[in-house]
């Protein structure tokens, strides 16, 4: 496994993704994971599976403090008692006493940043959240989150692939001392079949999706959750770690397209 150190966190470069998992299904995808050496682990308030998250891992023989365990606010909790409400809602369905990373995971315009901000610091003061970041969020936004937080933010999580590099916000990212987290890093899919990812992994025995992960996460202060169920899915998204991209390869592989973030998206949300 490789890291990210960052504001005193270490995030493992390959995590879990769990949107979209849910039930028996969830809890088996989670404990498997466990099992094969995962050791980050993200849900959200709004997946509805944090109870299925929190049962595997109570299940599991890896000690809490091996894990790096992320969950997000609902759009609808982040008024300051809703805040510390669904948090505390959360740590109960999750079973543990804090969580190492709480994110806003959208935007809410209708709700001053400041105020989710604030209350999610006063839970880091409390022990009931250890860092803090957010969702989604723009530069713009991003700069704003800072700007308003006593918390140092660790990350922001945005969609981040090939097909989606987000260049501008990486960059800041890495000279602000951020983390940035790439969900869907194999754009709902879309990777799967693209030949350049195929040629580029016949060199090394890779597949398509090993090596936009690799892309992904070869980018300084970059790390990735990739969603899988089955346990070679799992095995393979986190067998990445063995080789190396070319300053070339990480261009060739780099191909910003509106058209395949679309496709991707409309297949993750039709779940094909």
């Amino acid at each position: 496994m490789e890291y990210v150190d960052r504001r005193g966190a270490r995030l493992p470069k390959i995590g879990l993704g769990t949107w979209r998992l849910s039930g028996a299904a969830c809890e088996r995808a989670v404990a498997t994971a466990l099992d094969l050496g995962y050791r980050h682990v993200d849900t959200a308030q709004l997946y509805g599976n944090e109870r299925r998250v929190g049962r595997a891992i109570a299940r599991s023989a890896v000690d809490r403090e091996e894990l790096f365990l992320t969950t997000k606010l609902a759009p609808g909790n982040v008024r300051a008692d809703g805040v510390r409400r669904s948090t505390e809602e959360s740590l109960r369905r999750l079973g543990t006493d804090y969580v190492d990373l709480l994110l806003v995971h959208w935007p809410n315009p209708r709700v001053r940043l400041a105020e989710t901000l604030g209350a999610m610091n006063d839970l880091v003061d409390g022990g009931r959240v250890r860092h803090v970041g957010v969702s989604n969020f723009g530069l713009d936004r991003l700069r704003e989150a800072r700007r308003i937080s006593d918390a140092p933010l660790l990350t922001d999580q945005v969609q981040f692939h090939p097909y989606r590099p987000k260049l501008d916000l990486l960059s800041y990212c890495q000279r602000r001392g951020l983390v940035l987290t790439a969900y869907s890093p194999l754009a709902h899919g879309g990777v799967l079949s693209d030949d350049v990812l195929g040629r580029v992994g016949e060199r090394y025995g890779k597949t398509p999706a090993q090596v936009a992960l690799r892309w992904a996460i070869q980018h300084e202060a970059v790390v990735a959750i990739p969603k899988a169920t089955g346990r070679r899915h799992l095995a393979e998204n986190l067998d990445v770690f063995d080789f190396g991209l070319t300053g070339a390869e990480m261009r060739a592989v780099e191909r910003p397209s509106l058209l395949r973030t679309a496709v991707g998206f409309a297949r993750g949300r039709l779940g094909l």
